[in-house]
């Protein structure tokens, strides 16, 4: 009894799903480096983001990237981001909407990529910019409130400098980052935020339009790619 009692506080005191989502992450890179951590065989083996293999019916490489990492460098800056943006979107979202922006944004980050870059790639930014792209979401919603006022323009320019700073960097999936970004915008009106206040139904009913329509485009535009390059 005692023992769900505490997991019961965990769950109302604590960010759990963060806590859940990075404790995943992490366990998913020891598998890598117990597998041999680097070797891009690994990577594919895992699910990273493979354009032939989803054309060919791997649906589940849209989701597995965000899960995998290329060293402890990049599990180190994505971990960072996870844990205090997690924690912030979670305590405005809720945990389940949370994990909803977290995973769709993840994937609609992979989509993108998989409709616009044909590297293979993996990597937790496409979820770590959906939160970037939630959080947009309630700054704009609440613009009025001048404490939600000052963290959007600090988000937002820390956005700004990690898309600049993508253009110009190799090895970096960009498009798998903006989608990541445009996936959590619209998922934070789809989902909305009884936390903090109410969105406009007509907000959330075209988000939820754009979002499946360009999520049909896209999944088009990367079959039609792929078989293209076969």
């Amino acid at each position: 009894m005692n023992n769900m009692m505490r997991i019961k506080r965990w769950w109302q005191t604590e960010p759990a799903i963060t806590q859940v989502l990075l404790g995943i992450t992490v366990a998913v890179f020891l598998v890598e480096w117990l597998m041999g951590d680097g070797a891009m065989l690994v990577f594919n083996s895992l699910g990273a983001k493979n354009n032939q293999a989803i054309a060919a019916g791997q649906w589940w490489r849209l989701v597995t990237p965000m899960f995998l990492h290329m060293g402890l460098t990049h599990i180190a800056l994505n971990g960072v981001v996870i844990y205090f943006m997690g924690m912030q979107i979670e305590a405005m979202y809720g945990h389940w909407r949370m994990l909803a922006i977290y995973i769709l944004g993840g994937i609609s980050g992979n989509i993108m990529s998989f409709a616009l870059s044909n590297n293979q790639s993996v990597g937790a930014s496409t979820a770590c910019f959906a939160l970037f792209g939630a959080f947009l979401t309630i700054g704009e919603s609440f613009w009025e409130n001048p404490v939600i006022r000052q963290l959007t323009n600090q988000f937002l320019l820390l956005t700004v400098l990690n898309l600049v700073f993508d253009m110009f960097s190799n090895g970096i999936d960009i498009w798998g980052h903006v989608g990541g970004l445009v996936g959590g915008f619209l998922l934070g009106y789809l989902l909305g935020v009884p936390r903090i206040g109410k969105i406009a139904p007509l907000k959330r009913i075209v988000a939820t339009v754009i979002l499946v329509i360009g999520w049909l485009a896209l999944l088009k535009m990367g079959f039609t790619n792929a078989n293209l390059t076969v």
